[in-house]
């Protein structure tokens, strides 16, 4: 064994700094700052019709609750476009404030102009490359996408995704590459494809005359590598705010784990300043569940926090009773059921950490690590279950009613440490 005079600490981790630049997402006296040393921001999008301005107002409300920054509504008709000031009236009325980002593809320089209470009433523009037009016609179109920004004060996403890129670049990409004297990999020259379609337009757009703190970058792929790839490429050349996501992660586990995965590499590098999880709904579940995982990404590395957290042990041959499972969801389901009040009322309270564990072996060693733990009889154990409050260890709870007991002790405790933080 070493001496203690020749061992080095092991290093501390966190992410690295982001270099991006930053851009402000306004609406009404709500800014939300992204990228430069602004939090890392959770954007989701609606799957309503964008005509039903009721429904639609109602999902945005939801996934504001859930945690979502900023709200994407697609606006693709001009029945659409004439909904959009009414849906953000809706907003208003319910003093909701969090702004809205208009999804324009193909006809988006015709809707912005028809229809100025639209182009108004969005709080940022998103604009794929890809889809703005063919020939002659892009560079006019998407310039009317831009003008349109600049008038009102838009921020702008110029978003490219590789299955509508476009295809009069690639061709002159893949020429070019035909001639090197070392060919690249078809799959490199698509990468190069996205970030030289997305650096470009940028690029014009600052000719054109918008601010370059208002523009925010993204090349979507579906591909875990295939997004890192990219992203670094993508941050290594430019320093404009960079928006991050799958562009189908998929349904459930799948869509749940790739995005995971590609997020927390490109976030732990320092490279993001917006992330969205798209994941594919299984029926009948909540649209907010992306944002849930979104956030649960920046929480796990330690980038924000937005809930309390609930430390639970997997369970083992020791754990044969589900109490300890049934506590630590109904706590976990109880904890975010409140925050969208507990937010304002309790400020602080989203770093607290809860542990309810299943027995002896970690029970009372995590529970102590914790604000405020429990540690549950195992099999065989004495019925007894001991709590700890900051450390120290407080009560012991037998009997029946236990979780119930519990479920109290932890709303007191939030009570009296975070209500004074307001005051």
């Amino acid at each position: 064994m070493q001496e203690d005079n020749k061992l080095s600490p092991v290093p501390l981790v966190a992410p690295a700094a982001r270099k991006s630049r930053q851009a402000r997402v306004v609406w009404g006296d709500r800014v939300v700052a992204v990228g430069g040393d602004a939090p890392v921001r959770i954007q989701s999008m609606t799957n309503t019709d964008t005509v039903d301005a009721i429904e639609t107002a109602i999902q945005v409300k939801e996934l504001a609750q859930a945690g979502s920054e900023m709200v994407r509504i697609t606006v693709n008709t001009p029945e659409a476009a004439a909904a959009v000031p009414y849906i953000r009236e809706q907003l208003d009325r319910m003093g909701e404030n969090v702004p809205l980002v208009g999804d324009f593809h193909y006809n988006g320089h015709r809707l912005l102009t028809e229809f100025p209470d639209c182009a108004k009433a969005l709080s940022k523009y998103r604009i794929n490359p890809g889809n703005v037009g063919k020939g002659d016609k892009k560079d006019k179109q998407f310039g009317q996408m831009i003008e349109a920004a600049i008038q009102y004060d838009k921020a702008v996403r110029i978003g490219v995704n590789w299955g509508s890129l476009d295809q009069e670049l690639l061709a002159e990409l893949m020429d070019e590459n035909s001639h090197r004297s070392a060919p690249w990999d078809g799959r490199q020259v698509m990468y190069e494809a996205l970030i030289t379609s997305a650096i470009s337009s940028a690029q014009r757009a600052e000719q054109m005359g918008l601010d370059g703190n208002q523009i925010i970058l993204s090349c979507k792929v579906s591909g875990v590598q295939d997004l890192i790839a990219v992203y670094r490429g993508l941050s290594a050349r430019c320093d404009y705010a960079l928006h991050l996501g799958l562009t189908e992660a998929g349904m459930g586990t799948k869509g749940t784990v790739a995005s995971a995965a590609a997020l927390s590499i490109l976030l732990q590098e320092g490279i993001g300043d917006t992330i969205r999880v798209s994941l594919t709904p299984q029926p009948g579940e909540a649209r907010t569940q992306e944002v849930v995982v979104a956030s649960e990404i920046l929480q796990a590395l330690g980038m924000r926090s937005f809930v309390p957290s609930v430390t639970a042990c997997p369970g083992c041959g020791r754990t044969t009773s589900t109490t300890f499972q049934e506590l630590a969801k109904d706590i976990d389901e109880h904890l975010r059921s409140q925050m969208p009040v507990w937010r304002v009322k309790y400020p602080g309270v989203e770093k607290m950490k809860v542990a309810v564990m299943g027995c002896i072996v970690n029970g009372p060693g995590e529970s102590k690590h914790a604000d405020i733990g429990i540690s549950l009889p195992g099999t065989g154990e004495s019925p007894a279950a001991p709590v700890f409050i900051d450390g120290e260890k407080a009560m012991t709870l037998r009997g029946d009613r236990i979780a119930q007991e519990f479920h109290d002790i932890v709303q007191a405790y939030v009570e009296r440490r975070y209500g004074a933080a307001k005051v």
